[in-house]
């Protein structure tokens, strides 16, 4: 029975293939295993004579520690385009449009281009008289609902 035995340049093709492979998948998994691939291959050209199933062994560490690293530590500390967690004061002014007009005393619906703190529907209070389609500005929290003024 033959042995494996895989040179440094095979490592970094490998690694290259799988990098490439991940602009066609969603995931954001297989680019770790590609750049794990690459670690693997510069430690074989700086030391050639590693043993196969070693070289298995430091490729499933180096892309195991790659991919926890990324979902555990670097991607919950991206940045949240919806706006989810924002400050009170930078949401007061955004504009939106009014879906349901509140009726006499109560509550009316409005949706926004970008999300309010995570969500784009909100139930709205107004003193003004608005109607369907009338575009409306936060002026106040009121508990979970928005204060607002017809634009």
């Amino acid at each position: 029975m033959e042995s494996v035995e895989m040179l440094y340049w095979h490592w970094v093709v490998l690694g290259i293939g799988l990098a490439v492979l991940e602009i066609f998948l969603a995931s954001f998994t297989v680019l770790w295993f590609g750049i794990g691939a690459i670690v693997v291959g510069l430690v074989l050209w700086v030391f050639p004579s590693i043993p196969f199933a070693a070289q298995l062994l430091l490729w499933m560490i180096s892309s195991s520690g790659l991919a926890v690293f990324w979902f555990k530590y670097f991607k919950p500390r991206m940045v949240d385009k919806t706006r989810a967690g924002m400050a009170r004061e930078a949401v007061i002014g955004e504009f939106g449009q009014v879906i349901k007009a509140p009726f006499e005393g109560g509550r009316g619906m409005a949706r926004f281009s970008t999300p309010i703190l995570g969500s784009d529907e909100w139930e709205i209070i107004s003193k003004d008289d608005i109607i369907i389609g009338d575009r409306i500005t936060i002026r106040e929290f009121s508990g979970n609902t928005l204060v607002v003024t017809k634009t």
